[in-house]
């Protein structure tokens, strides 16, 4: 299956900017046996007076740009196609969390894909009582660490309301908890915090999901947005496992990953700087279409 994305992700400026530089982080990621970039074209205007692709340290694919000369915009453009493979048969390898966390007291690997990276605070995600609690109600010792990382998912789901009104992205996951509102990006934290507190190491995927029109209906181009969801790691013979709280599902090949970090602050689709006097306005949209 081949899904065609397009992206366009614009910022207006109140008064114009100079001196600007960006670090975009939009590209698909190419992941063996599940997905393969074959083909894109990434836009930048106006034209920057440097850009260059660099690979940060969990594996996703950097564009950094300046533009130090004034101006009013600045979008971004992206056209792509990847391949999606069809998912494997779910089978649960995984251990009792408490099994899970003497394995995670025996790692000593520091490379990317360590779980190690994963268990502990980040600049996104300092430790929430409420949360804590959340997580420990509805942690069963008997089960899996797989089953807990469902049961967690599909508990937050059925606890918060989907309200893209309610938060902005600089909404604390505590906050948004509170609120019991929010959209992808607050799910996807309030559920690794969870997580973590029971010791099962987690973190967040950014990335792109298919969305189908209601029966009968067209789909729309452009309504669609960036998406985030949540990745643990079940042990050695598990391996990792993708869930969408959001949607209360495991992932499979309507997700397409952009980026794997410990929240969003590592995976943000644009983080920089610029020197301008006003405010600023964001729009983002996304098409996500299966290539016929």
């Amino acid at each position: 299956m081949i899904y065609s994305i397009r992206l366009r992700i614009a910022h207006f400026y109140d008064q114009p900017a100079a001196n600007s530089r960006h670090a975009i982080r939009v590209l698909p990621r190419t992941l063996t046996g599940r997905q393969n970039l074959k083909t894109h074209l990434l836009q930048i205007f106006p034209e920057p007076q440097s850009r260059s692709d660099t690979i940060d340290f969990f594996g996703n694919t950097v564009t950094s740009c300046t533009h130090r000369e004034r101006h009013d915009e600045m979008s971004i453009r992206l056209s792509c196609h990847v391949e999606m493979h069809a998912t494997a048969p779910w089978f649960d390898l995984s251990p009792d969390v408490s099994h899970l966390r003497a394995l995670c007291d025996g790692l000593t690997d520091l490379g990317p894909q360590s779980p190690l990276h994963f268990l502990g605070p980040s600049p996104r995600l300092p430790p929430n009582r409420d949360i804590s609690e959340f997580a420990h109600d509805l942690f069963d010792p008997n089960s899996s660490t797989a089953e807990n990382v469902i049961r967690i998912g599909a508990g937050l789901h059925d606890a918060m309301t989907f309200d893209a009104t309610a938060t902005t992205v600089d909404t604390d996951a505590a906050d948004a908890f509170r609120l019991r509102r929010g959209v992808c990006q607050d799910f996807t934290h309030i559920m690794i915090l969870g997580l973590h507190v029971l010791g099962i190491p987690a973190g967040y995927v950014s990335g792109y999901l298919r969305t189908l029109p209601p029966p009968g209906g067209t789909k729309l181009e452009g309504v669609d947005a960036m998406h985030a969801w949540v990745r643990a790691w079940c042990g050695p013979d598990q391996g990792w496992i993708e869930y969408d709280p959001t949607n209360a599902t495991l992932v499979s090949t309507d997700h397409i990953v952009a980026g794997y970090g410990r929240d969003y602050s590592d995976v943000s689709p644009v983080r920089g700087y610029l020197r301008s006097s006003g405010g600023q306005k964001n729009t983002q949209a996304v098409d996500v279409a299966i290539v016929d």
